[in-house]
């Protein structure tokens, strides 16, 4: 019943990050501008007046207020509470068992998924910072990684019959994460348009773009660091950064799937990375040609999140054979 849980909780933390991805995607992350409840209430339902008094006040539902997207943050915010108790139910079971086996990762995970409902309040009352809303994202990624490699512990796999690609496994889960951590910036600085043609951006190899701006960290939404709106060059460089990112982490991981495809023990796990990684591409790409289609984007951050697994996977596999071998 314990790796039931578990496993269930794996597949309820992926659901979660694609239903963060769709609130973010919708605008809807100031749907209700309080939290845990929406306009000091339980739902949106109850919150109706207060819904339609805001909507009125922003001049109609073009805005970050309306009562769809009340609804679509506060169904997130639901489901984020669900797994955390079952993080929570996890980390007490695993407690209870101690001598069976170590409660530090379910505890590490217990103590994540506080910190992202901390993550979660400051998204929404500081007005949707870019550096808490990546945070965020990154956070919903972590636990998802935390909570996959925890369920590997209760699988069975064949020991791989060659370990020497561990390190090189490991290097392409970082790049990895820092792609995803790349596409997090550019989703929440609305980047993901700013450019609209392939391969090239603006007809250019080399656009015109402000690093400096793009990449501040500490800053309001739309804003450089001196309150200055957030200039298009500095967007594109969010952008363009993440392209090239994109280009090195396919190339890497391709190889690496390549590579533990001729790995018995492996196949199946690098066949599962090289077809994740080959839509994800193709996601990414489509994301351009269709004007950032919602569907897209959505299956875009999902598909972030199936590869993820899938390399956490691979890398759990690698490195319970080299502790098999010792």
């Amino acid at each position: 019943m314990f790796s039931k849980t578990i496993y269930i909780t794996v597949a309820f933390t992926f659901v979660v990050v694609v239903v963060g991805a769709f609130v973010r995607l919708t605008n809807a992350g100031l749907g209700c501008p309080d939290w845990p409840g929406c306009y000091g209430q339980l739902t949106p339902a109850h919150a109706a007046q207060d819904i339609a008094r805001a909507v009125a006040e922003q001049g109609g539902t073009h805005g970050p207020v309306s009562a769809q997207k009340a609804w679509h943050e506060m169904v997130h915010r639901y489901l984020a509470g669900t797994l955390g108790l079952l993080i929570l139910g996890i980390a007490i079971t695993a407690w209870v068992k101690r001598k069976q086996q170590s409660p530090c990762l379910p505890t590490v995970l217990l103590a994540l998924v506080i910190f992202q409902a901390a993550l979660g309040m400051w998204t929404v009352t500081l007005l949707l910072k870019p550096v808490i809303v990546t945070l965020h994202l990154m956070g919903g990624m972590a636990t998802l990684a935390l909570m996959t490699w925890l369920a590997a512990r209760h699988l069975s796999f064949k020991p791989p019959a060659d370990i020497a690609l561990q390190p090189r496994a490991a290097l392409g889960l970082a790049l990895l994460v820092a792609q995803i951590t790349l596409g997090g910036w550019v989703s929440t600085n609305y980047a993901a348009l700013a450019c609209i043609d392939l391969p090239q951006c603006h007809g250019q190899w080399l656009p015109k773009m402000d690093f400096q701006h793009g990449f501040q960290i500490f800053r309001e939404l739309g804003q450089t660091a001196a309150g200055d709106k957030l200039s298009y060059d500095a967007l594109t460089a969010i952008h363009w950064t993440h392209r090239v990112g994109a280009v090195v982490v396919t190339l890497y991981l391709a190889w690496l799937a390549w590579r533990a495809a001729k790995v018995a023990g492996l196949r199946g796990m690098a066949v599962a990375v090289g077809v994740l990684l080959a839509a994800q591409v193709t996601l990414g790409v489509s994301n351009i040609l269709t004007g950032l289609n919602l569907a897209v984007a959505v299956a875009h951050n999902a598909g972030a999140a199936l590869l993820l697994a899938a390399m956490v996977v691979l890398n759990f596999v690698l490195f319970r054979g080299s502790k098999t071998q010792d």
